[in-house]
C-alpha cells in the first residue's frame, strides 16, 4: 500500500524538471564559479542566471539575492547580521515564529540585546495594538512570517512593514511558507529583508536565499573568499542554485492552478472535519490555500498521526516546526488554544498532485480512526 503525502509544508517532493535542470551540474559540467577559464565562466552564469530566475519569481533584483543553504540559515543572517552593525537595542518577533527566527532573535541577548515577542490573537493574526506599544520602546528590527507554517495564516506585511518604518526599525520577513502559494513581492510587502527557501516549492534541499534591500547595512555572515557579495563566502553549491531557480520559475507559473487546486481540495477536507467533529484552527483567518490544521477533543495529537501514517497518510503533528519537542504547538499556545486541545493538533498541507479522492479516502479513515481512539479514551477512563 502507497502512503499519501499530505505534509507539503514540510518539504516538496523534486519536480522532474527540477532535476533535469541540475543533472548536468551533478554529473557532466564542473568548474568553480571563480575560476577564470571556460568551466567557471560556465557555473558562474548559470548561478547568476538562477539568481535571475529566483529574483523574477518575488519581484526584487537579482542583485538583491543572496544565496545561503536553507531558510534557516537565512533567517540567522538576517537576524544577527542586521543588528550586528548596531548598539543594543530591541528586536522584536512575533509570538508564532519558526524556532529559527525566534532563537536567534533570543541569543542577541548575551550582546545586551533584548528580545521581545508580538502577540497574536485567536486567529493567529498579529495584535496590532500590542506591536505599536512595544514599538515604543527603541527597536531595531522586526521579524514576522508572511504565512505561517501551521495555522496557514497570512500576516499584513506591508502594514506591519509601514509600522516599523515609521519607528525607523528594519523589517524581516519569513516568506518561506508563501513563495509558490500565494504571490509575494519584495516591494508591495515593504521589506527591508526576506527569507525564501527551494525545498517548500519543488526545488532541492540544500538551498535558499535572503532577498536584501540595498541600502541595509549588514554584517557577513561568513568570511573568506569573498561569494555571494562578500557576504557568503563559500564556493556555491552550483546544482542546487540551479535547481532552485528553476523551482521558481514553475513555482510562479503554476501558481494559478495551485491556488485553484489546493483551494478546491481543503475545503472538501475542512467540510468534512466539521462534520466529523474537527476544530478547526485560525478557520476564520485569510490563509494559504493548502493548509488545514485542526484537533479533536481528547484525542492526542501525535497517536492520531502515528495511526493515520499505519493507514496510508502522512501529516504533521502540532509540534512539527521542532521534531525532538512532544509539547504543545508554541504558535497554538500564542493563539490562546486550550492546552489540552493543542495536543491533538494535526496538520495536512496539500499538494498540486494530490487529489479529491485521496480526500475522501481520508476523511473515511479519519472518522474511522477518530471513532476508535474515542472509544479506548472513554475504556480507560
Amino acid at each position: 500500500m502507497s502512503t499519501v503525502y499530505f505534509d507539503h509544508n514540510s518539504t516538496t517532493a523534486l519536480k522532474p524538471e527540477v532535476l533535469e535542470a541540475m543533472l548536468p551540474w551533478m554529473t557532466q559540467q564542473h568548474g568553480n564559479p571563480t575560476s577564470r577559464h571556460v568551466f567557471g565562466r560556465n557555473a558562474r552564469d548559470a548561478i547568476e542566471y538562477a539568481r535571475t530566475q529566483v529574483a523574477s519569481a518575488v519581484g526584487a533584483q537579482a542583485s538583491q539575492v543572496i544565496f545561503t543553504a536553507s531558510g534557516t540559515e537565512a533567517n540567522n543572517f538576517a537576524i544577527a547580521g542586521i543588528s550586528g552593525n548596531f548598539e543594543p537595542m530591541q528586536i522584536l518577533t512575533s509570538s508564532i515564529e519558526h524556532p529559527c527566527v525566534t532563537r536567534p532573535a533570543v541569543a542577541m541577548q548575551t550582546r545586551c540585546w533584548q528580545a521581545s515577542s508580538i502577540a497574536v490573537d485567536n486567529q493567529c493574526q498579529i495584535n496590532m495594538t500590542h506591536l505599536e506599544e512595544l514599538l515604543k520602546s527603541p527597536t531595531h528590527l522586526v521579524s514576522v512570517m508572511l504565512a505561517n507554517n501551521e495555522t496557514g495564516s497570512i500576516q499584513n506585511i506591508a502594514h506591519i512593514s509601514e509600522l516599523a518604518r515609521k519607528h525607523k526599525a528594519y523589517m524581516h520577513t519569513d516568506a518561506v511558507q508563501a513563495l509558490g502559494k500565494l504571490p509575494v513581492d519584495f516591494a508591495e510587502l515593504g521589506v527591508h529583508a526576506m527569507t525564501i527557501s527551494s525545498h517548500k516549492i519543488g526545488g532541492p534541499l540544500g538551498a535558499g536565499a535572503l532577498v536584501l534591500d540595498k541600502r541595509v547595512d549588514i554584517q557577513p555572515l561568513l568570511y573568506g573568499g569573498g561569494q555571494e557579495k562578500g557576504l557568503r563566502s563559500g564556493t556555491e553549491n552550483i546544482a542546487a542554485t540551479v535547481g532552485f531557480g528553476a523551482a521558481c520559475t514553475l513555482a510562479i507559473n503554476g501558481l494559478g492552478h495551485y491556488v485553484s487546486h489546493t483551494s478546491a481540495l481543503r475545503q472538501t477536507l475542512e467540510s468534512g472535519l466539521m462534520k466529523i467533529g474537527a476544530a478547526i484552527f485560525a478557520e476564520h483567518s485569510h490563509r494559504i490555500p493548502n493548509t488545514s490544521f485542526f484537533a479533536f477533543p481528547n484525542i492526542e495529537g501525535e497517536t492520531l498521526v502515528t495511526a493515520l501514517d499505519k493507514a496510508g497518510f502522512a501529516v504533521a503533528s502540532g509540534s512539527a516546526c521542532s521534531s525532538d519537542s512532544t509539547e504543545p504547538s508554541h504558535v497554538l499556545r500564542a493563539m490562546g488554544i486550550e492546552t489540552d486541545l493543542a495536543r491533538g493538533a494535526v496538520r495536512v498541507s496539500l499538494g498540486v498532485n494530490n487529489t479529491l479522492a485521496q480526500i475522501e479516502a481520508f476523511l473515511l479513515t479519519l472518522q474511522s480512526e477518530v471513532k476508535r481512539l474515542s472509544d479506548l479514551t472513554a475504556i480507560a477512563a
